[in-house]
């Protein structure tokens, strides 16, 4: 006599994993987002999906290619329409060695993007489980509500902060340093400084707008970064806690409407 077992097959698919370093998950995300985060700053579109390994290194190679390159000088230049001395400062040996892998990640931003949309589809539909606790020696991690403008807020004031808020580990410490970084070569806290006690043209001098011209970016991309991660993470607490209510305390019978 043939038995037909009524157990729910395993997920092929996880919506998120949690460690110590945070909670990993997929959601749905709109691919010109990303790609533009590309355009804006080479890899950040990448560490929009949450492809942490990928986007540091591609974040790695803007900061040493650009800065051997003077990309950003030259965009300068040319802002003010100064193009012959962007014409100048450009390095074309980096520069063309640039081009290709700037490409390559808007349209791996974007492809990929579209992909992970398709997979978060099909994972929502399996309601895989959520881990909503984490203790390791290291750190722990739980999942608990954010407040969206809080993140931004902290993101703003200092990058790093906001993704720290939200228990994203990894992308924090990296945003913490690079800014560190990118302060230090630009001079940008003493430029601060000059300016606020009126010596504006030693601050215009003393700046280094190689460095200094990465600031826009970074700003813009960990103040987005974090919000979006702050409410898909109260998203997915929502969606855990009506998973164990529906395994644990629903009538087997009832019927969803």
């Amino acid at each position: 006599m043939n038995v037909i077992s009524h157990t729910r097959p395993k997920p092929r698919r996880l919506r998120a994993y949690s460690s110590q370093f945070g909670t990993a998950q997929i959601h749905l995300r709109n691919p010109l987002i990303t790609a533009f985060w590309s355009f804006a700053c080479l890899g950040c579109g990448t560490l929009a999906q949450g492809r942490l390994l990928k986007g540091l290194i591609l974040v790695i190679w803007e900061l040493v290619v650009n800065g051997n390159a003077k990309i950003n000088l030259a965009i300068m230049y040319s802002l003010l329409g100064k193009f012959e001395l962007a014409k100048q400062v450009i390095q074309l040996r980096w520069f063309l060695l640039y081009v290709a892998l700037y490409v390559f990640a808007i349209w791996d931003s974007y492809r990929g993007t579209v992909a992970l949309n398709q997979q978060y589809i099909l994972a929502d539909r399996e309601d895989a489980s959520i881990r909503p606790f984490v203790i390791k020696t290291s750190d722990q991690n739980f999942l608990d509500t954010r407040n969206p403008w809080l993140a931004s807020t902290l993101s703003l004031l200092a990058p790093g902060l906001g993704h720290l808020y939200v228990n994203k580990i990894i992308p924090g410490i990296f945003f913490v340093t690079w800014t560190i970084v990118v302060m230090y070569f630009s001079h940008a806290l003493p430029a601060v400084q000059e300016t606020m006690i009126g010596n504006f043209d030693y601050a215009k001098r003393m700046v280094d707008m190689q460095w200094l011209m990465y600031l826009p970016s970074i700003y813009g991309f960990v103040i987005h970064d974090a919000y979006v991660a702050a409410v898909e993470i109260n998203k997915l607490v929502d969606k855990e806690q009506s998973k164990f209510l529906r395994d644990n305390y629903q009538r087997f019978d009832f019927k969803m409407p």
